[in-house]
């Protein structure tokens, strides 16, 4: 079992506070249902006291739409840029719109103001966006707005005809009122829950990174055991061949001298992987992470890799262009080796590495000319135990492997030749690293 853990943290880590109820994107949606409400009242206001003479108290209304304009000034330039609004803010916001618009219907008619039915609209945003407690708040401050319009009827008067039916004044302004709520509610509901559920899918997301990131460590406590277990007999086998190429019925056969040579190279790779998965887990001293640079990062791990595995025919490329300084430790190293160990695996006649540069980031292509990937192992490309060599524990390699290229900011994908127009049978497996996440800060300054 290949170790892949690593020691640079995370570039690209998730966020650190997943957004609860009573958190959405941004406030521009209430934002820019404000905007509407200034826009109506003015045009609602100019009309009723133009178009139908009457009387309302211009100045106090005017003061109450510019205390909204500032504060949804204040509002755009506050939250202007903030990934994610809590609860208080939207409570808040909220409260401010119930609060004018029961002012406003206070200097304009009171509860006899066909447009008091907005508060309906004000309580439907909150039991959408705000937790329990808040919008039951909300519901109950627009209660007590009514009910206040009731008490203190206001300066104006809205004389009430619906006998008359259209040509009522008053009819007509409810039927206004009840096609700007139902448009509004459609509009605005409909765009929130499309955020709404946008963040349910990136939690969703989060929470799955979060389970294979355990899976990983459970692995990672394994892996350490196991190593510890293994590390006395593959002392021993050691010895014992040792002994074995000394004795004359071995010195004698040169083929079983050699097959004795090819026991004791594959010993000393399992003798290296042990040595890696204690040196990963902070057990033993050994090798730490390096300065080196791509070029001789990929030139040492191809040929150590071409000496430890039985490769019979393997292409290396290196299109990177001009070489670069970069920090190198076992976990990436080990992550390459996984993905041609399984290219290895499938293909065992052919294998090639490509590595090359594309903008920010180091791109590594491994391809191979084997049976290629099962259109159902292609959906779930690097979840745990999808893999077609039908073995306990199969599929690991690429899972793991993909989770050190998170780590480090990048990505792997796959695809079969054949699906995309390339010549030959076979798949191929990318790499992309962001250079970022490798390179020393003095080098990406040099840049």
């Amino acid at each position: 079992m290949q170790d892949l853990s690593i020691s640079r943290p995370l570039q690209k880590a998730a966020p650190s506070v997943i957004a609860p109820r009573g958190s959405v994107k941004s406030l521009h949606p209430l934002i820019q249902l404000r905007w509407i409400a200034v826009v109506g009242q003015i045009a609602t206001i100019l009309f009723v006291y133009y178009g139908l003479d009457i009387q309302l108290p211009l100045v106090p209304m005017a003061v109450v739409l510019a205390c909204l304009i500032v504060f949804n000034l204040f509002s755009t330039l506050r939250w202007r840029h903030r990934e994610e609004v809590g609860n208080n803010a939207l409570f808040l916001a909220l409260l401010v719109d119930v609060v004018t618009l029961t002012a406003q219907l206070y200097l304009s008619g009171g509860a006899a103001n066909p447009f008091v039915f907005l508060y309906l609209l004000q309580v439907a945003l909150a039991a959408v966006l705000l937790r329990s407690w808040s919008s039951w708040a909300v519901a109950a401050a627009a209660s007590l707005g009514f009910i206040g319009l009731i008490m203190f009827p206001g300066p104006v008067t809205i004389p009430a005809h619906p006998d008359r039916g259209l040509a009522d004044p008053y009819v007509q302004g409810l039927l206004l009122c009840f096609v700007l709520n139902g448009t509004l509610l459609v509009v605005f509901i409909t765009r929130i829950g499309r955020i709404l559920r946008a963040r349910d899918a990136h939690l969703a997301d989060l929470r799955q990174r979060a389970a294979e990131e355990e899976h990983i460590v459970r692995m990672g406590l394994l892996a350490s055991g196991a190593a510890h277990e293994l590390g006395t007999p593959l002392a021993t086998l050691s010895v014992i061949l040792g002994d074995w190429k000394r004795m004359p019925p071995f010195t004698q056969q040169p083929e079983l001298q050699q097959e004795l040579d090819e026991m004791q190279a594959q010993l000393n790779r399992c003798k290296t992987i042990v040595t890696g998965i204690l040196l990963s887990a902070g057990e033993a001293r050994g090798e730490a992470p390096a300065q080196t640079t791509v070029g001789a990062f990929l030139d040492d791990l191809v040929a150590e890799w071409r000496e430890t595995r039985p490769v019979r025919a393997f292409d290396y490329a290196n299109r990177f262009g001009e070489d670069l300084t970069i920090v190198s430790d076992s976990g990436l190293k080990q992550m390459i080796c996984n993905v041609l160990d399984n290219a290895l695996e499938a293909s065992p006649g052919y294998v090639a590495l490509e590595a090359s540069r594309d903008g920010d980031d180091l791109v590594l292509a491994v391809s191979d000319s084997g049976p290629g990937f099962a259109p159902a192992m292609l959906s779930h490309f690097g979840k745990p135990y999808q893999s077609s060599k039908g073995r306990p524990g199969g599929g690991l390699g690429l899972f793991l492997a993909l989770n050190v290229a998170r780590t480090l900011g990048g990505s792997i994908t796959a695809h079969n030749r054949g699906d995309t127009g390339e010549s030959g049978g076979g798949a191929v497996v990318i790499m992309t690293l962001p250079l970022s996440s490798l390179t020393l800060a003095d080098a990406r300054d040099e840049r």
